[in-house]
């Protein structure tokens, strides 16, 4: 048995719902008996006011107190200035002085008096009412309030099942509302892949909805990316190998003579070096996907995108001339922070990219600088070009605008993607313009 079950919406809406109600009905009960007990005593007071103005009227005209026999629950008191007591229709022998007694000294004071308590005399709550006669004696009747509770008394267990009654009302009718509020979630969280902020039950759950939808969506896309990725990393990494395969088949099988022998040689160290060329780019963007920003594992320390940019050109010379494509610098001081080493490859990738890309006589130029505060690389090629619907994609991996150029060059189609993720590390933003057939040029602004 699981006794660390978590509480279904359903039951927690439902027992507070029947909480409340449980509250509601007792508050409800409270406030009753309090307005009928408020009601009742001011019934009784103008009852007893009543009453003591025809006693005290009788008793002006000569009547004997003996003789004005009052109600049986009504206890009836003249008592003179000095509070003692002339007659008690209760206590025919003496009696203390009631001077002292709060609804005598109201009396007094105001002209009547009207006062509960618990009488020491006959042990029954009793309310008391004096008032000032004609005489200047007090008149005070005694009325015992046990008929009140009485009352009480006798309608409890309707009450006690008045209230059982509607305990298990809103036990029903909380259970059942709180099965309508849930089921529209119910039926949300069954269609979670078309959920929008447009189609929930609730105002409150939009911006949940908003989050399910938004993490569908990139969980749909990383899929996607994922396949694409996984169907052309199966074909980049089957074309050399197949390529090695048959090459190396005919050499094993004694088909080919020396010079073809030296030939196919060449192919497979081509094919294998492409490979290998294509397994570090992979390794490269699987380090790369797994590091964010502020990562701590990311050195970083001040350096100069011109030098880079000199390096680089350096080092690509040789391929330039084998392109037959020019490349110059025009560099000035592009101070940023960042890892030496991930700059270093954006710039590499950036400026090896143009010289695959471009045509025979073409230039490649590489620029750095400041400009608004910020540190910028620019790298412009003379070469092909890009067509606009496809400027937004060149930045995919394995994605090429021109596969068999790109196949013919060594290119892995994973440049950009790695300058893309680089940039990204560094909180730096990627600009291309470009135009079919007179070249592209791409900012990366830090």
């Amino acid at each position: 048995m699981n006794n660390n079950r978590k509480a279904s919406i359903e039951e927690v809406i439902s027992h507070r719902l029947v909480w409340v109600g449980l509250l509601v009905l007792l508050l409800t009960a409270l406030l009753t008996i309090l307005l009928f007990r408020s009601g009742y005593n001011r019934q009784v007071k103008e009852d007893m006011s009543i009453t003591a103005q025809v006693i005290a009227t009788a008793l002006e005209e000569g009547s004997s107190p003996n003789l004005l026999a009052a109600p049986q629950e009504i206890r009836l008191t003249l008592i003179d200035k000095e509070g003692n007591v002339l007659y008690d229709s209760a206590n025919q022998g003496p009696e203390e002085n009631h001077l002292t007694r709060p609804e005598v000294q109201q009396a007094l004071e105001t002209g009547e008096g009207f006062v509960q308590r618990q009488s020491d005399t006959v042990g029954y709550n009793t309310t008391y009412y004096a008032m000032v006669t004609p005489e200047g004696n007090i008149l005070r009747l005694a009325y015992q309030t046990a008929s009140t509770y009485a009352i009480y008394d006798s309608s409890l267990p309707a009450v006690v099942g008045i209230c059982l009654l509607i305990l298990v009302l809103a036990m029903l009718l909380s259970s059942a509302l709180s099965k309508r509020i849930v089921r529209p979630m119910e039926e949300m969280a069954e269609h979670l892949d078309t959920l929008d902020e447009t189609n929930v039950p609730y105002r409150e759950l939009e911006p949940f909805a908003r989050a399910i939808h938004r993490d569908y969506l990139l969980r749909k896309e990383s899929e996607e990316m994922r396949a694409e990725f996984t169907a052309n990393i199966s074909h980049e990494l089957k074309t050399p190998l197949t390529s090695i395969s048959g090459y190396a088949e005919l050499l094993e099988n004694g088909m080919a003579g020396p010079e073809a022998g030296a030939q196919f040689g060449g192919k497979i160290h081509r094919e294998a070096s492409r490979l290998l060329a294509l397994v570090e780019d992979i390794l490269q963007l699987s380090s790369l996907d797994g590091k964010i920003p502020e990562d701590p594992s990311m050195a970083r320390e001040p350096l100069d995108l011109a030098d880079l940019a000199g390096d680089t050109a350096q080092r690509l010379t040789l391929n330039a001339q084998r392109a037959y494509v020019t490349v110059r610098t025009q560099t000035s001081p592009a101070p940023v922070t960042g890892s030496p080493k991930l700059l270093d490859q954006l710039v590499y990738n950036l400026v090896d990219n143009a010289i695959r890309y471009n045509q025979p006589g073409g230039t490649v130029t590489i620029q750095t600088g400041a400009q608004e505060g910020h540190s910028y690389l620019q790298v412009s090629d003379t070469g092909i070009g890009i067509p606009k619907e496809e400027q937004g994609r060149i930045f995919e991996r394995f994605y090429r605008v021109d596969k068999s150029r790109s196949k013919a060059t060594g290119g892995t189609g994973l440049g950009l993607a790695i300058v893309k993720h680089i940039a990204v590390l560094h909180r730096a933003n990627i600009t291309l313009t470009s135009q079919p057939g007179q070249g592209t040029t791409i900012r990366v602004t830090f």
